[in-house]
């Protein structure tokens, strides 16, 4: 069955080409899809701009995009078994981390399908002329091209398909290529839940090729984007020329900050989990420790003998507790970042390699790695792993490490571990990033708004801004006496 869905209608890439998609965990086949170019780029955003300039879409009611979108989350919530199962093989992500995933995309999907519905955001203006009705309404933007990264695949889908909708938008959605299904499944769910044909359509491929399109073509209004910081910058670029709204979400460098006074067992249990769910592959990742001087011999003792017993396995491998990379070209960058890091001066306490375990020699493993002694100026703690690389710094007060946390170019998310409350607070309060986590890491809910500060990206996604970034306000003023001004007479 073709895998390219446009105008509402399955169909193959023009020029025939496909891709293998391969397992992360032992290189098997799972299926090979069609590989769209330029052409097809350009058929769905035409078909896209047909379905908003003539469809049904944009004029529908808020109250029924609404409850599109809460039949949606049924469907998903119908298919989780099939969904989790499609994005773990195309990952390589443990099934149990990909069935969470579920859960929080059906939701994702019903708090702005209920957002939507709720309505109520037209505003009255108060003009102080009781001849006037001046008010402002909010409409769809039009056109979205929505880009998204491989290690969330159908997460981070959601979070811009069900605002983008939501708002009476029509999009074209270029998944990651190497990890197309679950957005395949979802096309099938939104024309099953009633979403009229071209709102929404779906293209596979590289970047070069139909990414690249999706940004530049005139006809689109609005690229949003989740990926790298090198890839965000060229988006910009393109999208200039024709002044495009852009939301751009480009990764971190994240901090997680222990002090001295945090609870011991909890600040170890919370720092392997922000370093090596899904095998560091995490915009958010902790992947910076920064721990106080007084605790840092204990407390870095710890990760390491606990990362050393980390099991590493496939995605149906119930022992397993961290999974593969993404394809061996992620493992080799992931190598030379620890290998310069060495070069630094940084110390390995463990890991640093792939694994030697006979099972895992067909996957893409590489063992949960933590390098102490790291100093501000290293590469390993500027530039971002993505990988199951956790670098360790020293600090020995709070002034001390507000300057070392700050002291980066990405401001995506950070934490901060201390029985202390007002400091806790005020760490929070000063540190520049876009989600900021008190003894915790990773949690997040659809109510609450997601995006970066500097140069991991503009824009939020979930909350009431994260639909704010699809629509438009139009101030709309009516003169309820017109009657001639005679400027000119």
């Amino acid at each position: 069955m073709p895998e390219l869905f446009i105008g509402g209608k399955w169909t193959a890439a023009v020029g025939g080409q496909v891709r293998e998609i391969r397992c992360p965990a032992d290189g098997t086949l799972v299926a090979t899809v069609d590989e769209a170019g330029p052409q097809d780029a350009a058929r769905a955003v035409a078909a896209a701009r047909d379905a908003f300039d003539g469809g049904p879409w944009p004029a529908t009611s808020a109250a029924e995009r609404g409850r599109l979108l809460l039949r949606v989350a049924d469907l998903l919530e119908r298919e989780k078994d099939a969904l989790a199962r499609a994005e773990s093989l195309d990952t390589g992500k443990r099934l149990v981390e990909s069935e969470y995933d579920m859960d929080d995309i059906a939701n994702c999907f019903r708090y702005f399908g209920n957002l939507v519905a709720s309505g109520g955001k037209d505003r009255i203006v108060d003009t102080g002329n009781p001849d006037a009705d001046s008010r402002v309404v909010h409409e769809p933007v039009g056109v979205c091209s929505l880009i998204t990264p491989w290690n969330y695949p159908l997460l981070q889908t959601a979070w811009k398909v069900a605002p983008a909708l939501g708002a009476g938008n029509t999009f074209v959605l270029k998944p990651s290529e190497l990890t197309p299904h679950t957005a395949i499944i979802l096309m099938r769910l939104l024309a099953e839940a009633g979403l009229p044909d071209g709102v929404a359509n779906l293209v596979l491929g590289a970047g070069q090729s139909v990414g690249a399109p999706l940004t530049e073509d005139p006809r689109v209004d609005l690229v949003s984007f989740t990926g790298g910081l090198v890839t965000g910058r060229r988006i910009m670029a393109a999208a200039a020329p024709t002044v495009k709204k852009v939301a751009l979400e480009l990764g971190g460098k994240n901090p997680n900050i222990v002090f001295s006074d945090a609870d011991f067992e909890a600040a170890v249990d919370y720092a392997l989990l922000a370093v090596f769910l899904h095998s560091g592959q995490v915009c958010s990742a902790g992947a910076r420790l920064l721990v106080q001087v007084e605790l840092h011999d204990a407390f870095v003792d710890e990760i390491v003998r606990r990362a050393r017993a980390i099991p590493l396995g496939g995605p149906f491998d119930d022992h397993a507790r961290a999974g593969p990379l993404i394809s061996a070209g992620h493992r080799d960058k992931v190598e030379a970042y620890v290998a310069a890091g060495l070069a630094e001066g940084a110390v390995l306490r463990c890991g640093g390699a792939r694994p030697d375990d006979p099972a895992l020699q067909k996957g893409y493993y590489y063992l949960p790695t933590v390098l102490d002694d790291c100093t501000p100026g290293m590469s390993v703690v500027r530039d971002e792993s993505f990988g199951p690389v956790l670098t360790v710094e020293r600090f020995r007060n709070e002034e001390e490490a507000l300057a070392l946390a700050n002291d980066t170019m990405y401001g995506l998310a950070g934490a901060v571990w201390t029985q202390d409350v007002a400091k806790g607070r005020r760490v929070a309060s000063r540190l520049r990033a876009g989600t900021v986590w008190i003894n915790d890491f990773h949690p997040y809910v659809p109510q609450a708004e997601w995006g970066g500060m500097k140069q991991s990206g503009f824009g939020r996604e979930l909350g009431p801004a994260g639909l704010a970034e699809y629509e438009e306000a139009k101030h709309v003023w009516r003169n309820l006496s017109p009657s001639p001004q005679r400027w000119f007479e």
